[in-house]
C-alpha cells in the first residue's frame, strides 16, 4: 500500500460522533477530510473540509465523492455493502473492506464466522417465527435473549425472553423480522479488545476495559479490567485472530463476555473504532481515532501502552447538558456537537485519568 501523505485528502462514510472524532485525528495529522452522509448538519460534517448529503444508494453522489478523495474509510458498520463496492471499484483504497461488513451486519453470519474460526459464542439458534422461538427455548434450555439479524445496536432490536409464553410478544417486538435468539449467560463482567490493524499485516491492541452496560447501552469503560493477565492476554489473542481472518485494515473492537471461571464468550464485533475505546486518546500513547488514520493511510502503527489508568463514562440525553467548569483537573470533557438532547441519545463522553500506570 502506498503511503498517504498529509495534505491528502481522507473521505469518511458516515456523520456521527464517531467520524467527527476520526476527522479530529486526521485534521491532527495534517489530512483534509470530506464527510458523505444522509443526514443534514450531521456532528462529522462541522469536522470536515467538505460534506457530500446524499442517500448510500446514490451512485453518482458515491462517485464524485470518491474521487475527491485520496482514501476512503467509514465511521459505522450499517453502511450498504453495494455502496462501498462501488466506491472500491472506483480505485480509490477503501479501509475496511465489505467482508467486515458483510460479516458484522449479520449476527448469525458474524457468530458464524466467530466460531468458525475457535473464538466461542454463546449458544444460539436461528429465528423466523414465534413458533421457532419456543422450540429455541427448549433445545438451549435457559432464558434467551431475541436479537434481530440486523440493524440493530445499543440495546435496539432486542427482546429478553423467560419462557415461551413471551413468544409472540417477543417476535412482535422486533418487527417480526430474520433474529437469533442468544442464550442468556451467567456473566461476571463484560469486556471488549480494540485492535488495529495495518495492511501490511502489523497488529496492535489496547488493554481490555470493563464494560458496563445500563439499558443496553454502554455506560462506562474501565481500565484496567481488574481480569488476570491471562485473560487478557486470552482476549487479545482472539481479537488479532478476528481482524487478520477478515484481512481489516483499520481499528477493530471485539466485545466478550466473562464467566466467574474466566471462560470468554464472543458477543459481537463492530469493525470500526468503538464507544469503549474512547479512554484511550488521554490515557494511552497512541488512541484509537489516530490509530485508524494511520492504519488506512498506511503509516506504521502507534505505541498503544496506556500511560494511566483511567474511565470513560458517556453523557446520555440531558446529562450532556454538563457545564465543563465542574471538571476535575484529570477529568477531560468531549462533546459530539449534536444539537438537540434525546433520552437515550449520547451527546458526549468524559475521560477521567486515573492513577499513572505501574509496570
Amino acid at each position: 500500500m502506498t503511503m498517504i501523505v498529509p495534505g491528502s485528502t481522507i473521505g469518511i462514510l458516515g456523520g456521527g460522533q464517531l467520524g467527527r472524532m476520526l476527522a479530529a485525528a486526521a485534521n491532527q495529522l495534517g489530512f483534509d477530510v470530506h464527510i458523505y452522509c444522509p443526514e443534514t448538519d450531521a456532528p462529522a460534517s462541522r469536522s470536515a473540509r467538505k460534506t457530500w448529503t446524499a442517500d448510500y444508494t446514490d451512485r453518482d453522489a458515491l462517485r464524485e465523492f470518491a474521487a475527491s478523495c485520496d482514501v476512503v474509510t467509514l465511521e459505522f458498520e450499517n453502511i450498504p455493502v453495494e455502496a462501498v463496492e462501488l466506491i472500491t471499484q472506483t480505485g480509490v483504497p477503501l479501509h475496511p473492506g465489505a467482508k467486515s461488513l458483510a460479516v458484522s451486519q449479520d449476527r448469525a453470519e458474524e457468530k458464524a464466522f466467530l466460531n468458525g474460526i475457535n473464538i466461542p459464542t454463546a449458544p444460539y439458534e436461528l429465528i423466523n417465527s414465534a413458533e421457532d422461538i419456543i422450540k429455541a427455548l427448549e433445545k438451549l434450555g435457559t432464558e434467551g435473549i431475541l436479537k434481530t439479524r440486523r440493524d440493530g445496536y445499543d440495546g435496539k432490536g432486542q427482546a429478553r425472553l423467560q419462557d415461551g409464553k413471551d413468544a409472540e410478544r417477543a417476535w412482535a417486538s422486533i418487527g417480526e423480522v430474520p433474529a437469533v435468539l442468544e442464550a442468556r449467560i451467567p456473566f461476571e463482567r463484560e469486556i471488549s479488545v480494540i485492535v488495529a490493524r495495518s495492511s501490511r499485516g502489523e497488529t496492535t491492541s489496547w488493554a481490555p476495559p470493563r464494560n458496563i452496560h445500563e439499558n443496553g447501552i454502554l455506560s462506562r469503560s474501565i481500565a484496567p479490567s481488574g481480569l488476570d493477565l491471562k485473560i487478557e492476554a486470552d482476549a487479545r489473542e482472539r481479537a488479532v485472530r478476528l481482524i487478520d481472518a477478515l484481512d481489516h485494515v483499520g481499528v477493530l473492537a471485539l466485545e466478550f463476555f466473562v464467566l466467574e471461571d474466566g471462560t470468554l464468550l464472543a458477543n459481537e464485533f463492530a469493525p470500526r473504532v468503538h464507544n469503549s475505546g474512547h479512554w484511550t486518546p488521554e490515557a494511552c500513547q497512541t488512541g484509537q481515532f489516530e490509530q485508524h488514520i494511520r492504519a488506512i493511510c498506511g503509516w506504521p502503527l502507534g505505541d498503544t501502552r496506556r500511560l494511566f489508568d483511567a474511565e470513560m463514562y458517556n453523557l446520555i440525553g440531558d446529562a450532556g447538558l454538563i457545564d465543563p467548569a465542574g471538571l476535575q483537573a484529570n477529568e477531560t470533557l468531549t462533546l459530539y456537537g449534536k444539537r438537540d438532547a434525546r433520552p437515550g441519545r449520547k451527546m458526549g463522553h468524559v475521560t477521567r485519568r486515573l492513577a499513572p500506570r505501574k509496570d
